[in-house]
């Protein structure tokens, strides 16, 4: 249909797709419907190791199980709108037919990000017009699943265009957050951990520019983030097709650390290059996850990316986990990296790379007026100015309001030819070998590098037309392929953390006064965010999951030993209450 007469279109299969998912929600079968009881608790709180054992020994049903966390998707979707697909009464079914309750994930029930391909189901992405296309068998990463155990139960959501720290579309409306409603839960995986913040166990989502590891640092979950070719890829939908210059990967999330490593070892142990052409067969390697208690490690601390210094509560979590790892023997030293391979530098390459169609793919889907990203909306007017605009634009920032740093990633930001493209990837390379020449020189020894996740805790709604550039600390590591976790630390103190002077002053005091920085720091204010979760990240080298997990196990501990001389106790941030 031309437009703009799609766009009754767009609306009324958003309206038909909002009543389908109230209509099943509505129609579960009672038992859905109950109080969360004793016996639910003891399930979602037992490690899923534990579960596992306990399903395949006939000690709990994994029907009992399915529908434990099919209570607690009910009230997570009432509270957060987190839900986009709900498979529970197909999931029964699957529970008898196609689960292998013999796997090493038996009964365990798993969410899926909306993008995964699940049979009988549609993978919208958000967008109304990839609606109505159920898919007529699972996905490699589905079929894997089953064949470990695992129940398929939900769907979660994500933003429209897949490149945003929000997660909200048109099609399926806002996820909020679980702590402070009126804030994001992150993005593009923010559907997942909003519900796993509420009470969900395992989910998997994806990450191109820190998709599982932002919405993990804003709802006070753990996540990690694998290298290209650790975890399945195959069956999903994406809203940038060929892009490859910053390639997505698949990664797992979860409420506790326990069950991330779990999981993740249950899935390598799946063998799923079977499943997936893309997957590298690299076994998993138990001696390198566990990091020997004696151990002192050498740390490394980028406090900052340079582009956007981490606000007050991101940097009390950074400093409370620094101390904490001090006082438990190891050793903290800040990085400086590579000088022609610096944040900054690569934060302009990855943007360009990934943007390199000048935005065509992610639009090209949407109906007329169908509503987009904010973040999304304000690349997409940048790519499409003509050249000779652009670099108009690119003067007034850079010598009219003498802003250094965002007039350099607005210069080259747009549609790039075949020849730029290959120019674009060698200097990837370049970059990537610089960074494996440091880390391998004898002064720069480190077992990982810790980090903030992003420079604020969650950001209110729409908040990504300011702030969608604000990705240097995620961004980077998907640039260099780097394995990374992020680990919850804290919350939010209206005092602690406010700011001593207007954010302007402050970020011209701390050398930051670019655009970047202000479109971030525009929205902190403890005192609204108090309550939100702060997070650290724990960086390895390229496929070193099983070291990064064993190296968030040792800041775990450090944190859980650690006490707040302020106040006496411990900093952890507590698992919501599920009631």
């Amino acid at each position: 249909m031309l437009p703009p007469f799609d766009y009754f279109t767009y609306r009324r299969i958003r309206n038909q797709k909002q009543k389908e998912r109230t209509l099943r929600f509505s129609s579960l079968p009672f038992e859905y419907t109950l109080h969360i009881t004793k016996k639910d608790r003891n399930i979602i709180d037992q490690p899923i190791e534990e579960l596992v054992h306990d399903v395949q020994d006939s000690a709990v049903s994994p029907l009992d199980v399915l529908r434990t966390y099919g209570k607690v998707a009910k009230r997570a979707q009432e509270r957060t709108n987190c839900i986009t697909e709900l498979l529970l009464p197909e999931a029964e079914t699957w529970l008898g037919s196609e689960i292998n309750l013999k796997g090493p994930l038996a009964g365990i029930p798993v969410s899926l990000k909306d993008s995964i391909h699940v049979k009988g189901f549609d993978a919208t992405v958000g967008y109304a017009s990839k609606a109505n296309q159920p898919l007529l068998d699972d996905g490699p990463m589905v079929k894997l699943l089953k064949d470990a155990g695992a129940v398929p139960y939900a769907k979660t959501a994500l933003p429209i265009t897949l490149l945003s720290f929000e997660s909200a579309n048109g099609l399926w409306g806002t996820c909020r957050n679980p702590h402070v409603p009126s804030y994001s839960p992150g993005g593009s995986t923010g559907g997942e951990a909003a519900l796993l913040a509420q009470g969900g166990r395992i989910g998997i989502g994806s990450d191109v520019a820190g998709s599982v590891r932002v919405p993990a640092a804003w709802s006070g979950i753990y996540s990690l983030r694998c290298s290209t070719g650790r975890w399945p890829k195959a069956g999903v939908s994406t809203s940038m097709p060929g892009q490859e210059g910053i390639p997505s990967v698949f990664s797992p999330m979860a409420r506790t650390l326990d069950d991330l490593t779990y999981f993740t070892r249950a899935i390598i142990g799946m063998q799923p290059w079977k499943y997936d052409h893309s997957v590298h067969p690299i076994a998993w390697r138990s001696e390198l996850e566990t990091v020997p208690q004696d151990k002192a490690l050498r740390i490394g601390l980028m406090s900052s990316d340079g582009v956007v210094p981490p606000t007050p509560a991101i940097e009390r979590a950074l400093q409370t986990t620094v101390t904490a790892l001090l006082e438990a023997g190891h050793t903290v030293e800040e990085i400086t990296p590579p000088p022609t391979a610096n944040p900054f530098t690569g934060l302009n390459l990855a943007s360009q790379l990934l943007n390199a169609d000048g935005c065509h793919h992610f639009n090209a889907p949407l109906k007329s007026f169908e509503p987009s990203d904010p973040g999304a909306i304000q690349l997409s007017r940048i790519a499409h100015l003509s050249r000779p605009l652009r670099y108009l634009y690119y003067l007034y920032v850079r010598y009219i309001r003498r802003d250094t740093v965002t007039a350099d990633l607005l210069r080259n930001f747009g549609p790039k030819s075949s020849a730029q493209l290959w120019t674009l990837t060698a200097a990837r390379e370049a970059f990537r070998a610089a960074w494996h020449n440091w880390w391998d020189s004898d002064s720069q020894q480190f077992d990982f590098i810790l980090c903030p996740v992003n420079a604020t805790p969650a950001l209110p709604h729409t908040a990504m037309r300011d702030a969608v550039s604000s990705c240097g600390y995620t961004f980077l590591w998907n640039l260099l392929d780097y394995s990374a976790g992020v680990i919850p630390v804290g919350h939010v103190n209206p005092i602690r953390d406010a700011l001593s002077s207007p954010y302007k002053t402050a970020l011209k005091r701390l050398g930051a006064d670019n655009g970047i920085a202000r479109g971030a720091w525009k929205h902190y204010d403890s005192a609204k965010m108090a309550g939100l979760p702060t997070a650290v990240q724990i960086v390895g080298r390229r496929w070193q999951e099983e070291q990064v997990l064993g190296y968030m196990a040792v800041v775990e501990k450090a944190l859980e030993s650690y006490v707040d001389p302020q106040t006496g106790t411990n900093c952890r941030y507590p698992l919501l209450e599920i009631d």
